[in-house]
């Protein structure tokens, strides 16, 4: 089996890494800098959001190509991990939240396009992304949900994952306006990953480390250095949650699945 791992802020290698190698992918949508290695025994192939340095911003995150890459590469499975800011209150700073839904409702990649694969009439398997339950594969997600458990004392285990744009962090309104619509976490990448792992059946979980609370959640907010400090441990906690999760995992299915009109 082989698993994709991507990550996001603060995190631009994968430490433990076995016999790794550097290598780029080119795909229709662009090249993709990734590094395949073995965690464990299982193949891994894991590429940063950001790119070395953070030298793209949330806003210049090419996602059809990130997954190009992997899907090219022959993922079995993905798992995203993701720095985010708590908008219930209950996911304090420090907890791993191990979402079971998404909430996404431009489903805009960063250039404005819609975030689909199905983009030219006629297409070879275009299709609806139909899901019968959540966006993750909920198997997998109960597997990263009880290695969650075993290497961190904070989890919570379902949550809402919401999906905004950057590179600016959202205003009070903002905030409150996701608080309504039952978001738990918020942060400016993850979401265009769910759908198209989701329209190519690539099953997917999707876990935050929060770093903070988000605008107005907490009555006094905690100066920027608190924020920083824990995406630099958010490497390490992932790396982790990564290694409990590769030693338990098996194949497993894609959430709903989809409708397509040349089947």
């Amino acid at each position: 089996m082989r698993v994709g791992i991507i990550t996001g802020s603060g995190s631009y290698s994968w430490p433990f890494l076995d016999e790794a190698t550097a290598r780029s992918v080119d795909t229709p949508h662009g090249s993709v800098d990734v590094t395949e290695g073995t965690v464990g025994g299982v193949e891994v192939v894991h590429l940063s959001r950001h790119g070395k340095g953070h030298q793209r911003l949330s806003h210049q995150v090419d996602h059809r190509a990130n997954l190009a890459a992997l899907l090219a590469l022959k993922a079995d499975a993905l798992l995203s991990f993701t720095v985010c800011g708590a908008v219930d209150p209950a996911a304090a700073p420090g907890s791993l939240v191990v979402f079971d839904d998404l909430y996404f409702p431009s489903n805009r990649l960063p250039d404005g396009s819609p975030c689909t694969w199905f983009d030219t009439p006629g297409q070879q398997g275009r299709g609806h992304w139909i899901l019968d339950a959540g966006p993750f594969s909920e198997p997998l997600r109960r597997t990263v949900a009880r290695a969650a458990r075993d290497v961190h004392d904070r989890v919570v285990d379902g949550g809402v994952y919401g999906h905004v744009d950057g590179p600016r962090f959202n205003t009070r309104a903002e905030i409150r306006a996701l608080a309504a619509a039952q978001v738990t976490a918020v942060s400016q990448t993850a979401g265009p990953e769910v759908v198209l792992a989701g329209e190519a059946e690539l099953p997917m979980a999707l876990v935050g480390y929060v770093t903070d609370y988000a605008n107005g959640v907490a009555a006094t907010p905690e100066p920027v250095s608190a924020l920083l400090e824990r995406m630099a441990a958010s490497t390490g906690i992932f790396a982790a949650l990564a290694a409990r999760t590769l030693a338990g995992v098996d194949r497993v299915p894609a959430p709903g699945f989809v409708h397509r009109f040349d089947a």
